[in-house]
């Protein structure tokens, strides 16, 4: 069986999709629509902007989702997934290529979700880190002994979590891994403390977003972030997303479970190849690709 994996915030670079624009109509007209949609152009920033211009939340994201969910639309009858999930951002575009949502209304969505984070993030000063080289159970327990707000944010593969929560709650978290024999417990450049109690402004504002927006039941069983478990039911697939910004993104879990559920071949469709890495790192032995232009 065949799934398809959505990347989340981090994989952006400059030039991303620009290829699918040149080569595809169906492409070009779909980035022409989100340009108007945003009320901006999107394109000339990730064809051609810096860095800097693509580290904006509220760039980075739309960027991302478009680079996946255009791909797919352009794969049109090659793309034939049995299952679909995303990480974090990812599950939107997930929703999208697989029909729970339309590419407007997926699009609208995420910058209403990325607008949300970044006014969440400025409201009180918060991070991330990432952990390497521990037992999740173990990062879980040294965040609970901590008398401030530090929460495990994405599970991303065994030995692999990055936890979330207030500046000082982080550096303290930081100390205490590494003193419990994590390899690295590094802080991470972000903006704030993404799937932590610190987005519950952006929860809020999301959750009004999502439950005004019309979804479908998907052409197959997404594995979304809350849960890590397979659902069609629109209803839920809301629920869950709504959830998603202030739980943990459970990938280990999602990866595990789908590969129980029969998946044998993974393919990530967007920019970077992060998931790809991390598919292996659950079970070296299924097959992982990605795929970022046609």
């Amino acid at each position: 069986m065949k799934a398809y994996v959505f990347p989340g915030q981090g994989a952006q670079f400059v030039g991303m999709g620009k290829d699918l624009y040149d080569n595809s109509p169906i492409a070009k007209e779909l980035f022409e629509n989100a340009n108007q949609i945003l009320g901006f152009r999107i394109t000339d920033l990730m064809f051609a902007g810096t860095d800097e211009d693509l580290k904006q939340t509220k760039v980075t994201q739309p960027a991302i989702f478009l680079h996946s969910v255009i791909l797919a639309k352009v794969l049109g009858n090659d793309f034939k997934p049995d299952m679909v999930a995303g990480h974090s951002l990812g599950e939107f575009s997930a929703l999208v290529a697989a029909g729970a949502l339309s590419f407007d209304d997926g699009l609208r969505l995420v910058s209403a979700r990325a607008m949300a984070m970044q006014k969440a993030c400025e409201l009180e000063p918060s991070t991330m880190a990432a952990v390497l080289g521990l037992d999740d159970m173990k990062v879980e327990e040294i965040c609970a002994s901590i008398n401030e707000v530090v929460v495990a944010a994405n599970y991303n593969c065994p030995g692999q979590l990055v936890i979330s929560g207030s500046v000082k709650g982080i550096d303290m978290a930081c100390e205490k891994l590494k003193e419990a024999g994590a390899k690295r417990a590094l802080k991470l450049a972000v903006s704030g403390a993404f799937h932590s109690p610190f987005m519950e402004p952006a929860r809020q504002e999301l959750e009004a977003a999502i439950n005004s927006t019309p979804f479908s039941k998907p052409i197959c069983p997404i594995y979304q972030n809350v849960t890590a478990k397979p659902t069609t039911n629109p209803e839920e697939i809301k629920t869950n997303l709504i959830a998603q910004l202030t739980s943990p993104v459970r990938w280990t879990q999602t990866v595990q479970n789908m590969i129980a559920d029969g998946a044998t071949e993974f393919v990530e469709l967007g920019p970077g190849n992060v998931l790809q890495g991390l598919i292996k790192k659950v079970n070296k032995d299924v097959a992982a690709e990605s795929k970022q232009s046609l």
